[in-house]
């Protein structure tokens, strides 16, 4: 059943006033702010559960069952469920304040324009254009740029008459894409896999992790370019002349400049505050959306005016992402729970991690995340149920940002070969196969190198 008008309304204030209570508590010691959010978390995801499908609102009844066994099982249970309710509120303000961006992108001719021209790249370069344009795209419109370049790509594809050479362009344009997307999840600031893991291990910050991550990004990308270029598919019959794409580069200097204004925003804020990163991306982004919205807005028709846009996100578009909220904040919520639940049990088998090799641990978080992702784990349950299982990074003789280092490469991993992630389910949509065809045909030789190479990478890092 559809929701009702009053409960859109309702559902986007209430995501709203969450996303307002974690800035709050990011930026000030405000302690009414500490007070009110749990309360507001807790009445959020049950207005949320009764609107979604049984499929995911499964998740809400499995916290409850495990808040319950907490409280039976852990003395300590109070201060984990305020930590999980906390962690949830904070999953879905770094949703809302991300989707406010996406948004604002939707009416952009400018950000169609460079879309298009990437999606039109002659053969040679095609690969490499998406997925250094596919990067920048992926820092503005998160999963909304694999939707926008999907649908631009599977459209340029469709010109072509020639059903093989059809089929084999919209293969490698499409893997261009995701494979963009995943390989920027290790450095950017706007990434869950970055948000998460920095939350999650202390003495950890984005601006130590920011280096590392970006040659994971380098491997991860350039290894999707080297097989893309060394297996060329070999066509029956000859290669038709390349046609020019429309525009030129220049279309896609919007794109850096607003990829400029947000990054050197955070950078700068990162430096003259004591404000976590994550905390300055919450404010920062519906502030630079806000602008950009308004920049639109300017001489614009009735529905592209600011007020009406505004309200349009706020109480339609917001609560449209009900489902997605709703799974992430349950997966942050019950990672968080379950991890005390899980320690005792590893205990009891006899199993210590702490005695683990250093380097046996930071490869198993390459692994064991998309791993995981096989048995529909999304990586932030993943993530938060495992990593605070893992002996602090002192104790393994290595910096909080070898750790990081390892999560996002794992993470990044699980977004090329988990059926259960949007990424992969956007592909398979786009180029009408299952999503774990996508996963594991497609990106099967891929994850196996990029694994091996991570695994490699992180180890070497640790020892840096």
């Amino acid at each position: 059943m559809k929701p009702s008008t009053r409960v859109n309304r309702t559902t986007g204030i209430m995501l709203l006033a969450i996303t307002g209570l974690v800035i709050l508590r990011e930026w000030t010691t405000i302690a009414l702010a500490d007070m009110i959010l749990p309360w507001l978390v807790i009445a959020t995801t049950l207005l949320l559960a009764l609107q979604t499908r049984a499929g995911r609102y499964l998740f809400a009844l499995v916290a409850l069952a495990l808040t319950i066994t907490l409280t039976l099982a852990n003395p300590d249970w109070q201060a984990v469920t305020l930590k999980a309710l906390y962690t949830a509120g904070f999953i879905c303000a770094f949703f809302t304040a991300l989707a406010t961006l996406r948004f604002a992108a939707e009416t952009s001719d400018s950000i169609r324009r460079a879309g298009r021209f990437l999606a039109q790249q002659p053969p040679g370069r095609r690969y490499l254009a998406l997925t250094l344009g596919g990067q920048m795209f992926a820092l503005l419109l998160n999963y909304g740029s694999i939707a926008l370049l999907g649908s631009l790509a599977t459209a340029s594809a469709n010109e072509e008459p020639d059903p093989e050479i059809r089929r084999h362009r919209t293969r490698r344009m499409l893997l261009a894409i995701q494979r963009a997307f995943t390989s920027m999840l290790p450095w950017s600031p706007l990434s869950f896999a970055v948000a998460i893991s920095v939350a999650l291990i202390p003495g950890a910050t984005w601006a130590q992790a920011v280096l590392p991550g970006i040659v994971s990004s380098i491997l991860l990308a350039g290894t999707g370019w080297a097989l893309d270029s060394l297996f060329r598919p070999t066509l029956s019959g000859p290669r038709p002349a390349p046609r020019p794409p429309e525009g030129s580069w220049a279309s896609i200097l919007p794109l850096l400049v607003l990829l400029a204004i947000l990054v050197s925003s955070i950078t700068l804020l990162h430096y003259v505050t004591d404000v976590r990163v994550v905390g300055m991306v919450i404010l920062i982004v519906p502030m630079i959306s806000l602008v950009w919205t308004a920049l639109q807005s300017r001489n614009a028709q009735p529905e592209l005016r600011i007020p009406r846009r505004l309200t349009e996100y706020s109480f339609r578009e917001l609560p449209a992402y009900r489902s997605e909220i709703l799974l992430l904040m349950m997966a942050g919520y019950i990672g968080t729970v379950g991890a005390p639940l899980l320690e005792p049990l590893l205990s009891g088998l006899g199993l210590d991690l702490a005695a683990l090799p250093t380097p046996l641990v930071l490869i198993a978080f390459v692994w064991i995340i998309p791993l995981a992702g096989q048995i529909a784990m999304n990586p932030i349950l993943a993530v938060t149920l495992i990593a605070p299982l893992v002996p602090p990074a002192a104790e393994l003789g290595v910096s909080p940002t070898a750790l990081i280092v390892a999560i996002t490469a794992g993470w990044a991993l699980s977004g090329v070969t988990s059926p259960f992630t949007a990424t992969t389910l956007l592909i398979g949509s786009f180029a009408r196969i299952s999503a774990r065809q996508v996963g594991l045909r497609w990106n099967g030789v891929y994850f196996l190198l990029t694994g091996t190479i991570l695994s490699a990478w992180v180890v070497i890092y640790s020892s840096l």
